[in-house]
């Protein structure tokens, strides 16, 4: 469920109202009148969650997930286990977050500039104008800039160096973490869908998990998740101006260049490195010890080990054969075989 330290709860609310809210087929007397507390992805759903399912491929999922009640597609109703309430509608995605707005918002930053309940460990420094939102927690001897914002309940382990201007919500992070001037951290992720007078936004209910040792450039993004974690693992090294969006799992000393865009949801395996500008689609993984070139595009799988680059993004050996054989035919007289 998402993190009580960060998202307030406002349920539970009944399976009618949520109906009428997402313009779900009417439900019976006793379904409209069972409760639910929460959203959650099939993975994480409960008794007490409502959650959705787009996708047929996905079936087994909720077979398995023992969710109390589940958005369904109209004509899908027969995909949901006995005991899980349907909610009929055109679009479940919407409907879901439609629900999700409905249960869970998050917490809000209070007036003072040190929360009364902050906890502060002794040597830490604040420069001026720094922020400290309500429950938040700053470990020993470690240092925030001018005008950074630490945002409701985060938590920063100890020598720390938190830059000037930079904010940090929704997140966890470890010791000896140095995210330097203008980064945003746990801002919500980009997501979106079609409702019924539009799009509308889908609410990001995860986290940012910032492991020990990780250093994060100036003005680079570390989206918080939409459903699970975005996590950075220990030891990595994030140049300026890097976007990383929600979902994200790096690993262990990892290493990215300036420009550098990872798309939601993407797997990075421990010791990857990346050069500048490259890009990554979604739903990608990137092997152990793998390699990606600067300004390459990454649209599927690498393995572990492997250095790809080029747009889109192969082997670096092919690449490169590739581009020596068009400089050849380029370069022949009126582009003509000799």
């Amino acid at each position: 469920m998402p993190d009580p330290r960060f998202f307030e709860d406002l349920g539970p609310v009944t399976l009618g109202e949520l109906a009428g809210l997402t313009g779900a087929a009417p439900l019976g007397p006793e379904a409209a009148g069972r409760r639910v507390s929460r959203v959650a992805v099939l993975a994480h759903a409960g008794s007490d969650s409502i959650t959705f399912l787009a996708d047929r491929k996905y079936a087994s999922a909720l077979a398995g997930a023992g969710a109390g009640a589940c958005f369904l597609p109209t004509g899908s109703e027969a995909l949901a286990p006995e005991g899980c309430v349907v909610l009929s509608v055109a679009n479940p995605h919407a409907a879901y977050a439609l629900a999700a707005q409905r249960l869970h918002r998050p917490r809000e930053g209070g007036g003072e500039r040190v929360a009364a309940d902050a906890r502060l460990e002794a040597g830490v420094v604040l420069g001026p104008g720094a922020v400290v939102g309500p429950a938040a927690q700053i470990g020993r001897d470690t240092r925030i800039g001018a005008n950074a914002v630490i945002g409701p309940g985060v938590a920063i382990g100890r020598d720390c160096d938190i830059g000037p201007g930079a904010t940090i919500g929704f997140a966890l992070v470890g010791d000896r973490v140095r995210i330097l001037a203008g980064a945003r951290i746990g801002e919500p992720g980009f997501g979106a869908t079609a409702g019924p007078k539009g799009l509308i936004d889908i609410p990001q209910l995860g986290r940012v998990i910032i492991q020990d040792g990780v250093s994060i450039g100036a003005n680079t993004t570390v989206d918080r998740g939409a459903y699970d974690d975005t996590v950075i693992g220990e030891n990595t090294k994030i140049d300026n101006l890097v976007q990383i969006a929600h979902n994200v799992r790096v690993g262990r000393n990892c290493v990215m260049a300036a420009h550098t865009g990872i798309s939601g949801s993407v797997a990075i395996g421990d010791g990857a490195q990346f050069g500048g500008r490259a890009g990554v689609a979604d739903h990608v993984t990137i092997g152990a010890g793998a390699r990606v070139g600067a300004a390459a595009g990454v649209m599927k799988d690498i393995p572990a080990g492997e250095t790809w680059g080029g747009m889109p993004a192969r082997p670096i050996r092919h690449w490169l054969k590739e581009t020596a054989w068009l400089a050849r035919m380029a370069n022949r007289r009126g582009g003509q075989n000799a």
